[in-house]
């Protein structure tokens, strides 16, 4: 598999960065050659025993190294479906940012800077520099070491200190390609000292071939910082989604992560959250509806670096058919973070025999005055609680869709935009119901 991608890297590096900024080509080779010596993951790996990439990355993709218009404009083809979000609304098309303005983005505080990262790199070298590749160079990762070979490109926000941004940011990603195709893309977020913002990441495929994204995205969350991270997949069955979340937490900041996967062929998700300063607070949450053949992996590492933190981190999983969910979860407490306060739930639940779940909570403790748990389930819809209900008059199918949907309610009570709760509610309901849940205007799988 690796190959291919090798060859073509030695053959075309200098053509990958012409076509990028020279910031980020400073770490390039080296990226390569990490790559090159631990090529892509497999279940041999204990971080990816439960992501199989053999299959999805045994095509043959096409990637726009030297930058091609792609013919589409995303404004046109993409009508966000959350009503009354009011979004500054940004794309990346592939995996290069979309440099179409909206109009409601004109009411953008002026010293919030939101573009491409390559653009970023070249108006604010000293900004980028600063943070670029800081919390990737330690990762010894083939997916990252391939994205800091590939990646041209990306999304870039920075919020200076002080300004909290009263509407969240929506980023939406859109693959379109006539062949198979693989995007890889960087993105950098920074909030400065007592900043505020909301990102809202929506995935979405508009073709019938083969995808394959790989992103990673570099968080800094600073002194005083409150920062919520959304992510939306709602992705055909022929998508391979590869996505690297990484945060940095510093003193006093606030950071909630919610990761939902609607629709889906193969996802990994890889999240990892360093608190390195006191009185942080951390919560992680997701939730997976599967069903037919999809395949969606979480894996998550929360480190606690500093006493006196806080963290909680949920997932649960609704399973059908033949669909299969992985979840390792991660906890660290370091020796000098004492008063700890780290709780880790993951739940699911299978609505068959065929559908699979593995799971593999993990603790990992060097202080001793600290407060931890974690705990992992695996089981079928409550009998009783059906039986109950059935007995009320409940038609059974209205009653399993109760509760499903009451088991998932919690993962979305901690959505704090009001709209994308409303419409979360909504579009998992029709989900459970089996119905084809897409955004308006986007091709999602038959």
């Amino acid at each position: 598999m690796e190959k291919q991608y090798i060859n073509l890297y030695k053959q075309y590096h200098e053509t990958i960065k012409k076509h990028s900024s020279s910031l980020m080509n400073v770490s390039r080779d080296a990226s390569f050659a990490l790559f090159e010596k631990l090529g892509f993951p497999t279940t041999k790996l204990e971080k990816y025993k439960y992501t199989d990439l053999t299959d999805a990355l045994s095509y043959d993709y096409g990637l726009n190294i030297n930058r091609l218009d792609i013919p589409v404009n995303p404004y046109q083809v993409f009508k966000c479906d959350v009503p009354g979000i009011q979004s500054y609304l940004y794309f990346v098309l592939n995996d290069g940012f979309y440099p179409v303005n909206d109009k409601r983005n004109d009411e953008l505080p002026e010293s919030v800077i939101i573009c491409s990262l390559r653009e970023a790199a070249e108006k604010y070298p000293a900004l980028v520099e600063k943070y670029y590749g800081k919390l990737t160079a330690t990762k010894n990762d083939g997916l990252v070491a391939f994205n800091g070979a590939f990646a041209q490109d990306g999304f870039f926000m920075y919020v200076p200190e002080n300004i909290q941004l009263d509407r969240p940011v929506q980023l939406i990603n859109i693959m379109r390609s006539d062949v198979d195709f693989m995007a890889n893309s960087h993105n950098l977020i920074i909030l400065e000292k007592n900043a505020k913002a909301q990102l809202l990441v929506c995935d979405h495929t508009m073709d019938d071939v083969r995808f394959v994204t790989n992103r990673v995205t570099e968080v800094f969350v600073n002194e005083y910082a409150t920062y919520e991270h959304y992510k939306l997949e709602n992705t055909h069955n022929r998508t391979t989604n590869l996505s690297t979340l990484l945060i940095d937490q510093k003193a006093s900041s606030i950071v909630l992560g919610n990761i939902m996967t609607l629709h889906n062929g193969v996802t990994r998700n890889t999240i990892e959250i360093g608190i390195n300063g006191e009185h942080c607070e951390t919560t992680l949450c997701g939730m997976v509806v599967g069903d037919k053949n999809q395949q969606v992996d979480n894996y998550t590492s929360i480190r606690h670096n500093k006493p006196n933190c806080h963290s909680t981190e949920l997932f649960k999983y609704v399973l059908d058919d033949v669909s299969k969910g992985g979840f390792t979860g991660e906890l660290y407490v370091a020796r000098d973070a004492q008063k700890t306060q780290a709780y880790q739930t993951n739940k699911n639940i299978l609505l068959n025999r065929t559908a699979k779940m593995r799971t593999k909570p993990q603790l990992e403790i060097y202080a001793d005055d600290v407060k931890c748990s974690h705990g992992a389930t695996i089981g079928q819809l409550d009998e009783s609680a059906m039986f109950y209900m059935r007995q009320r008059g409940i038609p059974e199918k209205e009653a399993r869709l109760l509760l499903m949907f009451a088991f998932t309610a919690d993962v979305m009570e901690h959505i704090r935009i009001d709209a994308l709760q409303d419409r979360m509610k909504m579009l998992v309901e029709k989900r459970l119901r089996g119905e084809l849940s897409k955004c308006e205007g986007c091709v999602i799988c038959q």
